[in-house]
C-alpha cells in the first residue's frame, strides 16, 4: 500500500506499483467505441500509461492535453490515458479538446487494472477510482519508468517519463 495526499490529507493505494524491469500485466479496458482493448492491442510499440482518477479535473485534463501534444512527436509510441471514467466521458472531453494522438481507456466495469497495478484509492473521498501514475513501458512489455505522485492534485513529472522513451 502506497500513502499519497489528496489536498495534504492522507489517502492510501490499494498496493505498490509494479517494478521497473517486470512485464506490465496484461488488461482489458473499454475504448470510447465501447469495444476492449487489451495489451496485444499495442503488441511492439512502446506505451507511456497516464493513470489518473477522472478526465473532468483540472490536472488530469492537463496531463491529457500536454502527453496529447508531446505524442505526436514520439516515435514507436502510444499514449494510453486510462481512469474509471465512463468512456462517454472521455471521448466528450478529448472530442471538445481536439485531442487526436492519445488512446482512452476505461475501467469503469471492475477497477480490475487498478487493483492488479496497486493503485486504486482505497479510502478518502476518491475511494475506488485510481490514484495519479504514470508507467513506460518498452516495446516488449517491460516497465522502464514509474511514478506514483505524491499530491493527487499535483501534475507527474513528464519530463521524467518521456525521457525514459
Amino acid at each position: 500500500m502506497a500513502t499519497i495526499t489528496l489536498g495534504g490529507n492522507p489517502i492510501h493505494t490499494s498496493g505498490e506499483l509494479p517494478t521497473i524491469g517486470s512485464k506490465i500485466a496484461d488488461f482489458k479496458l473499454v475504448k470510447t467505441d465501447l469495444s476492449v482493448a487489451s495489451l496485444q492491442d499495442f503488441t511492439g510499440k512502446k506505451l507511456v500509461l497516464n493513470i489518473f482518477p477522472s478526465i473532468d479535473t483540472g490536472t488530469c485534463a492537463a496531463s491529457v492535453r500536454k502527453f496529447n501534444e508531446s505524442a505526436s512527436a514520439l516515435e514507436n509510441t502510444t499514449v494510453l490515458c486510462i481512469s474509471r471514467d465512463l468512456p462517454f466521458a472521455q471521448k466528450r472531453f478529448c472530442g471538445a479538446e481536439g485531442l487526436e494522438n492519445v488512446v482512452n481507456l476505461s475501467d469503469f466495469t471492475e477497477g480490475s487494472f487498478g487493483k492488479t497495478n496497486g493503485l486504486e484509492i482505497t479510502d478518502g473521498p476518491l475511494a475506488g477510482l485510481h490514484s495519479r501514475v504514470i508507467i513506460v513501458v518498452d516495446e516488449n512489455g517491460v516497465i522502464t519508468h514509474t511514478e506514483q505522485v505524491a499530491e493527487i492534485a499535483d501534475e507527474p513529472n513528464y519530463e521524467a517519463a518521456l525521457s525514459v522513451l
